[in-house]
């Protein structure tokens, strides 16, 4: 498993080892000592996600967890493509409100470590999209937050020009200025 920092602190992608022959190919999604030894974080992970998008430019985030409840997740696309896109939202940050984003699918295995103290979203580049990720704590309705994902001050660069296909929940999001934060 390789881990490489982003420009952003705690934000990793990580590319675990494939190997492949004339059957097809094997690899470990996840190992918690590799994971650990490549990232040097120790994290828990309680919960496996998984979701299924059917439209191109479908839009989900950006999400996250106030603490107590936050989440750190490890996020990968097992079919289709998406763009996938960590915020940080940490008002102390030197990097607060900057954002890292990278293309996740099938063929490269690539995943993005999301830390608590970030918000996370993606678009689908692809029709019936897949994509499962980890979490080291439950969802909790009461902690659960948004952010627009178009909010002018962070500046996402997403990559197709659609209108993007949202939940009610995430057209309505605020702003990173006026979102509840404890971080």
């Amino acid at each position: 498993m390789k881990a490489t920092k982003t420009n952003l602190p705690g934000v990793f992608v990580i590319e675990p080892n494939v190997f492949g022959d004339h059957r097809g190919w094997f690899m470990e999604s996840y190992n918690q000592a590799s994971f650990e030894a490549a990232t040097g974080m120790k994290i828990e992970f309680i919960q496996d996600n998984q979701s299924f998008s059917a439209q191109v430019g479908t839009l989900r985030g950006l999400h996250y967890q106030l603490a107590p409840k936050a989440q750190t997740k490890l996020i990968r696309c097992t079919r289709g493509r998406i763009y996938d896109v960590a915020v940080d939202i940490r008002p102390e940050s030197e990097t607060y409100g900057q954002w890292f984003g990278i293309e996740l699918t099938e063929e490269n295995k690539k995943q993005l470590l999301v830390p608590k103290g970030f918000a996370h979203g993606f678009m689908t580049l692809t029709p019936d999209v897949e994509v499962q990720y980890k979490v080291d704590e439950l969802y909790s309705p009461e902690h659960d937050r948004g952010i627009i994902w178009n909010d002018p001050s962070i500046g996402i660069e997403w990559p197709l020009d659609v209108t993007p296909v949202l939940s009610a929940k995430d057209e309505a999001a605020p702003l990173l200025k006026d979102a509840e934060n404890n971080f």
